[in-house]
This record gives C-alpha cells, sequence and structure tokens, in this order.
C-alpha cells in the first residue's frame, strides 16, 4: 500500500518561489559553503569512514540496558539490538555494478558505477517504515557539467558525498540529513534475497528480455513468484526502454513489500545477526553493525508495511528523457510521517 505524495515544486533545479524569496540551482561549491558540516561528514565517510558526527548520533541509540519493556512486538524486535530513540533517515543509493571495487558496471553508460536507485528510508520504533523514491532521471545540475544531467549522474561524479547534498537540498532537508548511507551494489542484493531464502512477488505480466552488451537477461512468468536473488536481481534491472524508469520504480515496490513480509517469517529473525555481516562486507556504509541491527529491529517493531512515496513528475515534453518535478508546493518536498 503506497502514499501519494501531494503535487510538489519545481525540484529546485529550476527557480522557484519559497517563502518570498527566490530558490536557484546550486554547484558544489554552494553547496559546501551551504552546508559545510554535512558535505565534510559525507566526504570523510567516503574517504575513509571517519566518525566526525558519532557524538550526536550515538545519541540516537540506547545501550542496551535502556531498552524499554512491555510490547510483546518490541520485545521481539529488540532481541537483536536496542531500538533508536528518534527516527533515522538513511540514504539508499543502489549502484549499476557488481561489486563495489569494480573497474567498470558493465552497464550503460558503460565506465564507473552510476545509481541505478535512490531512495530515502525513514526507520523509527513502533512506526511504519517510509520510504521515498527518487526519480533518477531528475535533471539536476552538477559541477562542471554543462546543461543538465540526471540525478543519477551524482554518484558518478561525486561519490556519496555529492548525492547526499543534491539530494538534501532538492527535498530541503534538516541540518545532518540524511543521517546514514548505505551504497548497494547488485552483488550485495543477491546475497540479502538469498539469505532471507526467496522473495515472493505477484507480477501482472511476464517479463522477458536479453542483453548482450551488459550481459544481463530476465525471464520471469506472470503470476505469483517466489524468487531469488538472480531473479530479483533480473526484475529491478528490467527496463522496457529508457523512459520506462517509473516502471521500475514500481517492481522495486514490489520487491520492498516482499522482503518485507519475508522479513516477519518466523524463521527469519534467528538468521539476521549472520545475514546482515554477511551483506554488510558487500556495501559501502557508514551504519555501525550495532546500529544496523537496531534500524532492523526498529523496522521489525510493527506488523505494517512499508509506507512507499514518489515524488510526482511533470509530463514529459516530446522525447525528453529527464523529468522536473510537479510545480506549486511548499517545502519541504518530503512530508515525513506525523
Amino acid at each position: 500500500m503506497s502514499k501519494t505524495v501531494m503535487p510538489l515544486s519545481s525540484t529546485q533545479l529550476m527557480p522557484t518561489q519559497d517563502s518570498g524569496r527566490t530558490r536557484t540551482p546550486s554547484s558544489v561549491g554552494n553547496w559546501m559553503g551551504k552546508y559545510p558540516g554535512r558535505t565534510l561528514l559525507r566526504l570523510a565517510a567516503t574517504l575513509g569512514g571517519l566518525w566526525l558526527a558519532s557524538t550526536a548520533l550515538g545519541l540516537l541509540w540506547p545501550e542496551p540496558d535502556q531498552v524499554a519493556k512491555g510490547d510483546p512486538s518490541v520485545d521481539k524486535a529488540t532481541s537483536l539490538a536496542p531500538l533508536p530513540k528518534e527516527p533515522i533517515i538513511i540514504l539508499l543509493v543502489g549502484i549499476d555494478s557488481d561489486q563495489l571495487n569494480d573497474l567498470t558496471n558493465q552497464a550503460a553508460p558503460m565506465g564507473s558505477a552510476n545509481a541505478d536507485s535512490l531512495m530515502l528510508v525513514k526507520v523509527a520504533a513502533k512506526q511504519p517504515v517510509e520510504v521515498l523514491q527518487l526519480p533518477i532521471e531528475l535533471a539536476v545540475t552538477l559541477p562542471g557539467s554543462n546543461g543538465m544531467q540526471p540525478l543519477a549522474s551524482s554518484y558518478r561524479r561525486g561519490g556519496i558525498a555529492l548525492t547526499a547534498d543534491v539530494i538534501a537540498e532538492i527535498l530541503g532537508l534538516t541540518k545532518g540529513q540524511p543521517h546514514r548511507f548505505v551504497v548497494i551494489p547488485r552483488k550485495a542484493l543477491r546475497v540479502l534475497v538469498d539469505g532471507l531464502g526467496t522473495v515472493e512477488v505477484n507480477l501482472n505480466a511476464p517479463f522477458k528480455h536479453k542483453d548482450n552488451a551488459q550481459n544481463y537477461s530476465v525471464d520471469l512468468q506472470a503470476g505469483r513468484q517466489s524468487l531469488n536473488g538472480n531473479e530479483v536481481e533480473q526484475l529491478v534491472r528490467y527496463r522496457a526502454g529508457p523512459e520506462e524508469e517509473s516502471g521500475r520504480r514500481q517492481r522495486q515496490q514490489w520487491i520492498l513489500n516482499g522482503l518485507s513480509r519475508q522479513l516477519r517469517q518466523p524463521n527469519t529473525l534467528a538468521k539476521l545477526p549472520k545475514l546482515l555481516k554477511e551483506f554488510s562486507k558487500e556495501v559501502q556504509t557508514d551504519l555501525t553493525p550495532r546500529e544496523l541491527l537496531s534500524l532492523t529491529a526498529a523496522a521489525l517493531s510493527n506488523n505494517q508495511f512499508p509506507i512507499l512515496s514518489e515524488l510526482p513528475l511533470a509530463p514529459r515534453a516530446g522525447e525528453q528523457t529527464l523529468r522536473q518535478l510537479k510545480t506549486s508546493h511548499p517545502m519541504p518536498l518530503w512530508p515525513q510521517g506525523n
């Protein structure tokens, strides 16, 4: 079940009016000048995993003896780890290379990794997880580029530091958000799904495609399916054409709901510490192992499916591939829960 976001303002990429003042596109210099602490935090995490914000963020996670008792669902979840005291926003970047250190992504465009999917995930104790899917085809201005570029290319140009700051600027996030990040290559997705067993989805049509250039194929039938890691990768990679990103986001939603169901299976909880340890080996993140367990516990501390949201896009003009957001909506662009 998804939650619809109200129509939005124009992404802050074209000039818009916000509380009587004009907002214009930002260069990386402007981002670093406007958000020096956040930018340096992301850069430090990318270069060496330095914990510049560990003291402040440490306040969000209690010590083990501070866990509240009494709610059976919470007690079960906190067998993994204490729940966070406050909501945590994580930037998930799904990249189009198989592993983090691959020299080439074996994808299109060929070269270093691009962001294949971008999501913000808000996790809070005893609350449904909130997921905002960000359109990778969104038109943005990036440093050193002539003209508008897709949001996906921010990762290739500036890694997690630039990607996080561009998204924070677009959405009007407060200082320090997102709090954490996870970069997920394709192998990590396979490890996660296979570690859980399978993921059940109900496909509304068959999906069959072969791409020799990218050494990729998909062959899935319509109807209810139990997919392994390779098949999940095929489904989330599948795109009928260059203008079919919205369809791919819908298929990502199917997988997110399937993963949510699988995580709640009776035999899953005992697997999670080992599985998350294996998953962590395949991703880049500034989450500690204890924080990752804590966020998983918080996600399992209620019985609701994730609340999935998208940013509404304006219709394409002609054959353009880049998109803009719908106009006339005040900040913030992501109203996070109640």
